[in-house]
């Protein structure tokens, strides 16, 4: 009978494995034990009132009177109604043209805020990654906007939009760009272009930083090679710079998206009761509270809720996002 001999050499690398796999066991369950409160803490302050707003949208709850509320199935969503006449008349979220309205706001808000903050925001990363006197200051300066919370920047540019005594009316006279003062935040023409001026002076240096710091992993040495070659300075940005940030770019537009479709203090405080830039979170606010439809709202949030989910879903799988900042 032949006796196998296993070489000795074979068995430190078995119990190194047998080690390194113990070890990572040992690592998930510490990273577990210290999640644990993080997840739970979410499970009671998000978790738990997104059950309860999908729960109140497939019943007729009113907000003086939630523990009567009664389940009606997807009326809220969508019913229809057949009349004598044999007309059909179709009720619910989703037959509500304001509501397409409102979906249709925020869409283009959210094209429009995104794309010119993700360039404006490179523009600005790029001058801030370059060496020059100063640009420490420059860096905490480019945040200051940013920093100023959403509220107090609306109400500062109310006052500079506004219509009789704005600086920016001023300002445009002066320079001849306009004929007569304009009433940026009432007039349907002007409303959404006013929101979008405020949010990419705002949010503009929140992508400069995130794209910045994918600007900062690049490493030195490719531009030292590139410029001894010779290679355009024009070519370097578009076959080495480029695609080098794209992830940190993807992760940066997922993250500005997704604050950008649930847009609400912003247009609450500069344009109310504005048609033109009534987004999906004013009107679910709107009837949650204003309009004592809280089922109706309820069922907008979750509306909302589900956008921004499959979206974000279907930009993570087409894009190959990862958010660790990795492509797959």
């Amino acid at each position: 009978m032949t006796e196998i001999v296993v070489p000795q050499a074979v068995e430190p690398r078995v119990s190194n494995l047998r080690a390194s796999t113990e070890l990572r066991s040992e690592r998930i369950r510490s990273a577990w034990v210290f999640l644990a409160p993080t997840l739970l803490i979410l499970a009671i302050v998000a978790g738990w009132p997104l059950f309860r707003t999908i729960y109140f949208s497939f019943t007729n709850a009113s907000l003086n009177d939630l523990g009567n509320a009664q389940f009606v199935g997807f009326a809220n969503y969508l019913s229809w109604v057949t009349l004598k006449s044999g007309k059909t008349v179709c009720r619910g979220l989703l037959a509500d043209p304001v509501w397409w309205n409102a979906v249709w706001n925020t869409a283009k808000f959210t094209l429009l805020s995104v794309a010119i903050e993700t360039m404006l925001g490179l523009i600005v990363a790029l001058v801030l990654n370059a060496q020059f006197v100063g640009r420490g200051i420059v860096r905490a300066a480019i945040l200051i906007p940013w920093a100023i919370p959403t509220i107090v920047s609306a109400k500062m540019w109310a006052w500079m939009l506004n219509d009789q005594f704005g600086i920016l009316n001023d300002v445009l006279l002066g320079l001849g760009l306009i004929s007569e003062k304009i009433a940026w935040t009432a007039n349907p023409e002007t409303a959404m272009i006013a929101v979008l001026i405020v949010d990419v002076w705002k949010t503009t240096p929140f992508m400069a930083l995130l794209i910045l710091a994918g600007l900062q992993m690049v490493p030195g040495d490719i531009y030292e090679a590139a410029k001894i070659d010779g290679v355009n300075p024009i070519k370097v940005f578009w076959r080495l710079t480029l695609p080098l940030i794209r992830p940190a770019i993807m992760v940066a537009v997922i993250f500005r998206m997704l604050d950008a479709m649930r847009i609400f203090d912003l247009i609450y405080v500069l344009t109310p009761n504005n048609a033109q830039t009534k987004t999906m979170s004013v009107m679910a606010r709107e009837n949650l509270f204003d309009f004592d439809k809280f089922a109706y709202g309820a069922t907008a949030s979750t509306v909302l809720f589900l956008i921004i989910a499959s979206v974000t879903i279907l930009y993570i799988w087409l894009g190959r996002v990862r958010l660790g900042g990795e492509e797959r």
